[in-house]
């Protein structure tokens, strides 16, 4: 059933990406939604027990891990409650199915800080309180799903009327149709109706990476690096961490109930794995002596040298854009975007690697925020995240930042500063629609202001200073333009040079920042 669902889901994601609401190429639903439940996929496939508890708890840390977007973050959360639900069931009766999609909507609505209708959150609850009331009559399991599907096609159905967005551009929601969607491919499963991969495409996105760590061998207090991984439903990773740390130093334990990772550095690993192994089975152990073959260990973020206090993370699309940011002092950047949502297993991956005390995360874009944010809470480090929404609003951040200042007043002061730029992005329509009372046809140039399309047309620079007229007011002092892969140095100076012209009162800045899709983006401070 659940190859079933993802196959499904992967089949019609180019369908689900089309459906965004703006008519800018940000369409990444599908894929978003698709990628997490890969993954998800992925996890179960490494169990050999048939289940439903193992079944369910790899469902949700594969999802949990891969979860792209808002709605792959949503996703997972939808999976998570409902596997949580299902723990210790050996068969599930139309209650039990109807409990865990009620569940699994408690737990994606407590995840979101607004919850909005007319969205995926809207069908899943809408559906999962259906089943409730039908559940204790309808004890068939295919026609119980075959009524459920019908009331989530329903409720998808009626997000127009919820969304003025979502009516004004003809469309339905993007999310709940691809939770739609999964449940119709688990209804084929269930009825004997195998539905085949028709695309496959495969993602690489846990990778690894590492290199040769520099290490004064003088300074080695525990020579042996030790990690391993522990299987366990019996101890929780803060308790394991509490049972071996007075074995050495370097300690990370992460992980969820029944999955532990562990890395210390210890003068006798035996006496740490003989600990472990009390609570469950160990795989993939690797021992490095590091006073004899520390070339050996790989991990960056386990460097022996002093911890410093402030580590950056940010998400950025275009060489240029991640060269400005790198000159900011961010340590890592995450490739993607508005077409590209990194994963909350990308964030922990940079969280990792960064030797800090505290970890800035700096989304720069709505769409990923909530992976950001799940990234934080599964990591066991200070992680914060400032809930930048744009590229502008993430140097803004980066200015108000204060090396000798307290955690919580950065984090006070970084997010106060995200109100202190505008932002507009010129960018090209890809169908043909009216919003805002813009009427707006396919391959027409876009001017968005604030999130909102302002103004629309067939010129490039036209579009660009209508727009720049539009975010700046009296109190301006600065307007950058930060120009894309498809406009060269020439064109963004002769805007530039109008610019001074005509704003002779404030200071015009140009830089490459080679980001896709958006020919400009821009700054107004």
């Amino acid at each position: 059933m659940l190859i079933c669902g993802y196959n499904n889901l992967e089949n019609n994601k180019k369908l689900i990406d089309k459906l965004n609401v703006f008519p800018v190429p940000d369409g990444d639903t599908g894929t978003n939604m698709s990628l997490t439940m890969s993954s998800a996929i992925s996890e179960v496939s490494k169990i050999s027990t048939d289940k439903i508890t193992d079944i369910g708890k790899a469902l949700s840390k594969g999802s949990l891990m891969g979860a792209r977007g808002n709605s792959g973050v949503i996703l997972s959360q939808l999976l998570r409650g409902f596997s949580k639900s299902i723990e210790g069931k050996d068969a599930l009766s139309t209650q039990d199915i109807a409990n865990a999609l009620k569940e699994g909507s408690d737990t994606a609505y407590r995840a979101v800080i607004k919850p909005i209708e007319g969205t995926i959150l809207t069908v899943a609850r809408e559906s999962a309180e259906y089943a409730v009331k039908i559940s204790n009559k309808e004890k068939d399991i295919e026609k119980f799903l075959s009524m459920v599907i019908k009331e989530a096609n329903n409720s998808l159905n009626k997000t127009p009327q919820l969304l003025k967005a979502l009516k004004e551009a003809g469309v339905v929601d993007s999310g709940g149709k691809g939770l739609l969607v999964i449940y119709e491919g688990f209804y084929k499963a269930l009825i004997g109706e195998n539905i085949d991969l028709l695309d496959i495409n495969v993602d690489d996105t846990y990778i690894e990476h590492g290199e040769e760590p520099k290490i004064d061998l003088a300074d080695i207090k525990y020579g042996y690096c030790t990690e391993f991984i522990l299987q366990s439903d019996k101890v929780s990773p803060g308790e394991m961490r509490d049972k071996i740390e007075k074995y050495g130093d370097s300690l990370v334990v992460v992980g969820d109930d029944s999955l532990i990772k562990i890395h210390i550095h210890t003068n006798d690993p035996g006496i740490v794995l003989q600990e472990a192994i009390k609570y469950g089975q160990l795989s993939k152990i690797k021992i490095d002596n590091m006073r004899i073959q520390h070339e050996n260990v790989l991990v960056e973020s386990y460097k022996q040298e002093e911890m410093k206090e402030y580590g950056f993370i940010s998400v950025a699309m275009g060489s240029g854009l991640s060269s400005i940011f790198k000159d900011f002092g961010v340590d890592h950047i995450i490739e993607g975007g508005q077409t590209m949502n990194p994963s909350t297993q990308d964030f922990l991956e940079g969280i990792e690697k960064i030797n800090a005390k505290n970890i800035i995360i700096l989304p720069n874009n709505s769409n990923i925020l909530m992976a950001a944010n799940q990234a934080k809470e599964v990591s066991d480090k200070n992680v914060i995240v400032i809930p930048s929404k744009t590229i502008p609003q993430g140097f803004s951040s980066l200015l108000a930042f204060n090396a000798d200042a307290e955690p919580v007043e950065n984090e006070k002061a970084m997010t106060h500063a995200l109100k202190n730029v505008k932002t507009g992005q010129v960018t090209f329509a890809v169908r043909n629609t009216t919003v805002n009372n813009v009427d707006i046809k396919e391959g027409d140039i876009l001017g968005i202001g604030e999130g909102s399309i302002t103004n629309s047309g067939s010129d490039i620079k036209t579009i660009t200073l209508d727009l720049i007229d539009k975010l700046v007011d009296e109190d301006s002092e600065i307007i950058t333009l930060f120009y894309g892969e498809e406009i060269d140095e020439e064109a963004a100076n002769e805007i530039k040079n109008i610019l001074e012209e005509k704003y002779d009162y404030i200071d015009i800045e140009v830089y490459h920042g080679g980001q896709p899709l958006y020919y400009y983006i821009i700054s107004v401070e």
